[in-house]
């Protein structure tokens, strides 16, 4: 019974919103004791690295695929700031695997009882500067969802306008923050470019993106340059690709990892 209500108060204190099945696949596995157990484990050791690390801002990330043939590590990006209450998350959810998705403000709790793949979390904490303006615009809802574009592909051309998949989404809003005179995703992402960003080139042929274009609606490839389609180079935005940039870019510090292990 101990056991129980100490998970029952843990969940209270990190979870923010109620439970949905926003941004998950609507097969997924469903959750058992031991995924809840886990995924809030995972949070409370979150919460505690970040706050005894003193910072306001994150790049937090999680590792909900398995996307280590591809040579990637974290598969979903969101910013994360702390308030008096705890800290919260604002990430951009695909919904139930369809080609649309939205924002949602979470809490540490429920960014990590999604599907994982792997229990690991990662962070990059920005520098000052950058902190204070990424915090000033997570408290204004208006500004932090100015750039957010429904229409979603997992894998979208990380400099097209057609789609958006949710790392690009945090990418492009943390380029809004620093420069004011940002206000839409083709300034964002000259933006990007002009600073070096520089996304992750994926190797997928042309079966796997016939294959992935006709079993998923999350999953199109038409917004890429027809040059680098049909020569298998899939250009998008990766958590790995944008932690990588903070650092080269002096944005951010180090990557800092906790999990379960």
């Amino acid at each position: 019974m101990k056991n129980a209500c100490s998970l029952f108060v843990l969940a209270v204190t990190l979870l923010v919103t109620p439970a949905v099945q926003a941004g998950r696949n609507c097969e997924a596995r469903k959750p058992t004791v031991l995924t809840i157990t886990n995924g809030l484990t995972l949070a409370e050791r979150t919460m505690n690295a970040l706050d005894a690390s003193g910072a306001q801002v994150v790049v937090l990330a999680r590792a909900g695929q398995d996307l280590g043939k591809y040579g990637v590590r974290y598969s979903h990006l969101g910013l994360a700031w702390k308030t008096p209450e705890g800290w919260r998350v604002l990430h951009k959810l695909n919904q139930c695997g369809t080609a649309q998705a939205a924002l949602y403000r979470q809490g540490l709790g429920e960014f990590f009882l999604d599907d994982l793949w792997r229990y690991e979390a990662a962070w990059v904490t920005p520098a000052a500067d950058v902190q204070g303006k990424l915090k000033a615009l997570l408290l204004d809802e208006r500004r932090a969802f100015s750039l957010h574009h429904k229409p979603y592909s997992i894998v979208s051309y990380a400099w097209g306008r057609q789609y958006q998949q949710s790392n690009q989404w945090a990418l492009e809003t943390l380029a809004l923050a620093m420069d004011p005179g940002i206000t839409s995703r083709d300034a964002a992402q000259a933006w990007l470019m002009f600073k070096g960003y520089r996304p992750t080139v994926l190797k997928v042929g042309p079966l796997a993106r016939l294959g992935g274009r006709m079993g998923a609606a999350n999953v199109a490839f038409d917004d890429h340059p027809p040059e680098k389609r049909f020569s298998d180079r899939i250009e998008t935005v990766t958590v790995d690709s944008v932690f990588n940039w903070l650092q080269r870019a002096g944005l951010g510090g180090a990557t800092v990892t906790t999990s379960l292990r």
